[in-house]
């Protein structure tokens, strides 16, 4: 084999880093939000969503690269198609209000603003054969074709405990202003991005877990504010949950 040390970069490779950086730089003049989003409270570890909240630097290297910010934008088309594809069905299905394309988007706000969340719809009327009761709150989410039969074989509860925090938050916040929503299952669809294949499940609220997200987010607010760290989800820092996070060196160079 003979080794190449004088590489030239393809068209390609060019082109790529071009967009790559185009992308990076935009997502760099992003301000950080300064709350605590409510698709966020279920993730495992408390510590970070600290560092998260208070809008703390992640760690070198750990921002986001061009392709993984490719991959969210490509979700986010999914999305728009799945909502296509809901009222193709017969599915009278509300992403903003009014179903104006640039009116507000549905969501909650509390402790102050620094809880909030916006949902991704609200279904008004499904056809009868669905038997869907309505109002019901309406989530969808991407993913790769390991997870989605995770998703398909033990329910979004067992498999994606995340998601299902934020729908239960979403539930309970949202039956305010749209009253009956906490009383019907959430419809969730998840969308393999490898396949194209589609799983829809019905939600029940789950009070309880509704009540300790919320608990937990006044939690990591409070510790915030009095400068207190909450434990780390892990003793090692080889735990799987650490060596993914984006704020580990930080996490782990702080006092227990």
């Amino acid at each position: 084999m003979t080794l190449d040390y004088n590489h030239t970069r393809s068209f390609a490779e060019a082109l790529n880093d071009a967009i790559n950086t185009a992308l990076t730089d935009e997502n760099d003049t992003r301000p950080y939000r300064e709350y605590l989003g409510g698709s966020r409270v279920g993730h495992a570890c408390e510590r970070a969503l600290q560092f998260e909240f208070a809008g703390a630097p992640r760690d070198d290297g750990a921002d986001f690269p061009g392709q993984t910010l490719r991959i969210f934008a490509i979700g986010h088309a999914l999305e728009d198609l799945a909502i296509q594809w809901l009222r193709a069905a017969g599915v009278d299905l509300y992403t903003r209000k009014g179903n104006d394309p640039d009116g507000e988007q549905f969501g909650f706000s509390v402790a102050g603003g620094r809880i909030r969340g916006h949902v991704d719809g609200i279904i008004a009327a499904a056809p009868e054969p669905m038997s869907l009761g309505v109002p019901a709150l309406w989530e969808c989410k991407t993913m790769n074709a390991k997870n989605w039969r995770a998703c398909v074989k033990d329910g979004v509860v067992v498999s994606k405990p995340v998601y299902a925090a934020q729908i239960a938050l979403y539930q309970a916040y949202m039956d305010a202003s749209v009253p009956g929503l906490a009383s019907n299952p959430a419809l969730f669809t998840a969308i393999n991005k490898d396949t194209a294949e589609l799983h829809h499940e019905l939600v029940p609220f789950n009070a309880e877990l509704a009540q300790r997200m919320s608990d937990r987010a006044v939690r990591i607010l409070s510790a915030t504010d009095a400068g207190d760290l909450l434990p780390r989800i892990a003793r090692d820092r080889d735990h799987f949950e650490c060596r993914m996070c984006a704020y580990a060196n930080r996490c782990w160079r702080l006092a227990q």
